[in-house]
């Protein structure tokens, strides 16, 4: 019985320790608007309590903004910078004197595509963020990805 409770408690240990090292979860995809025209979407889901910054921030940032990076696809032209859907949160630290542009729970990075002919191709590139809650940050991270455009 100890043993079994023992390893019950290693588990949940290891588990909340592997939660906390991975609070934001990606998802990638992309749907078809209009002839050749298409949207990537960049799905960011923290769990509670942490976020993720805007790709736009104040002078006095305290976080690294959200990058996203497309490579180079001589089949697609990338139309403008993504948007980003969600509820902008407007965070201000008047001891320290920061702030930040945020999301907690969830945004979606959505950027506008065109392909240049009648052709299937993958776009690709990587999601490049850093994420924290009201203790701590945890060091930025890249995501890559690879999407099916057809």
């Amino acid at each position: 019985m100890k043993r079994i409770l023992l390893i019950a408690l290693v588990l949940f240990v290891a588990s909340t320790a592997y939660s906390q090292l991975n609070p934001v979860r990606w998802n990638f995809s992309v749907k078809k608007v209009a002839d050749k025209t298409y949207e990537v979407y960049m799905n960011a889901s923290m769990e509670s309590g942490w976020h993720v910054f805007s790709q736009t921030q104040p002078d006095d940032a305290i976080g690294i903004p959200t990058g996203i990076v497309f490579n180079p696809n001589p089949l697609i032209t990338v139309i403008g910078k993504p948007k980003e859907v969600g509820t902008l949160e407007k965070f201000k630290d008047p001891k320290l004197g920061l702030s930040a542009n945020q999301y907690s729970g969830k945004v979606d990075f959505v950027q506008k595509i065109k392909l240049k002919g009648n052709v299937k191709t993958n776009i690709s590139g990587e999601v490049e963020f850093q994420t924290c809650d009201d203790k701590k940050c945890l060091p930025p991270k890249k995501i890559p990805f690879n999407l099916a455009v057809k």
